[in-house]
C-alpha cells in the first residue's frame, strides 16, 4: 500500500514546510549515517528569527511552547530533506529529545515537548512513534523557549542523495 506523501500530509494539516536553516555555528543542520539521521537540535525558527522567546511558565504559555514544538518538528524535516532530498523516504521516527528553557517551578516540560510527538504521530501515524526525553533547561541559544532534536531511519534503498552531512 502506497503512503501518503508526507509533504501532502502536512498540507492537509496546515503547516508547510519551511527552508532549512543555516547552521548558527560549527555544525550540520543533519547527518546520514547509513540508514540513520541525526538532527541537530531545531529552535522555533520562521524566517530567520524566533517565533517567541524566553521561558516556558513565565514569559511563554504552554500552548504557546506546544506550537513551538511543532516548528521545531518541521525545521527538522526540513532539514531532512535539505540532505535527502524528501521526506517519503523515512521510515521511522526513532528518537527526540525535546528541551525546555523552563521558569523555576515549571514541570510541564512533557506537555511542551507533546506538540513535536503529535505531530508526528498526526504525520506519520505508527512510523512517528518514537520514544523521547522532554527536558527542563534554564536557557537556550535565541532565548528560544523549546528545541527539539531527532533521530529518524530511512528507506535503505534511499539514494537520492548520497552526501553523509548537509554542508
Amino acid at each position: 500500500m502506497m503512503m501518503p506523501c508526507i509533504e501532502d500530509t502536512l498540507a492537509a494539516l496546515g503547516f508547510s514546510l519551511p527552508k532549512a536553516r543555516k547552521p548558527i555555528a560549527e555544525y550540520v543542520p543533519a547527518k546520514r549515517i547509513g540508514d540513520m539521521i541525526y538532527v541537530s537540535g531545531q529552535g522555533p525558527i520562521r524566517d530567520g528569527r524566533p517565533t517567541c522567546a524566553g521561558r516556558v511558565g513565565k514569559d511563554v504559555a504552554v500552548e504557546q511552547a506546544y506550537e513551538a514544538a511543532q516548528l521545531c518538528v518541521l525545521n527538522g524535516l526540513a532539514a531532512i530533506k535539505q540532505l535527502v532530498g524528501s521526506l517519503d523516504c523515512i521510515s521511522q521516527i526513532i528518537s527526540i529529545r525535546g528541551f525546555v528553557s523552563s521558569a523555576d517551578e515549571f514541570h510541564d516540560q512533557p506537555q511542551v515537548v507533546n506538540g513535536a510527538s503529535n505531530l508526528f504521530v498526526r504525520v506519520l501515524g505508527d512510523r512517528g512513534r518514537h520514544a523521547r526525553a522532554a527536558l527542563g533547561t534554564s536557557v537556550l541559544p535565541e532565548s528560544i523557549p523549546v528545541e527539539v532534536e531527532m533521530i529518524v531511519s530511512i528507506e535503505p534503498t534511499q539514494t537520492q542523495n548520497t552526501q553523509s552531512d548537509s554542508s
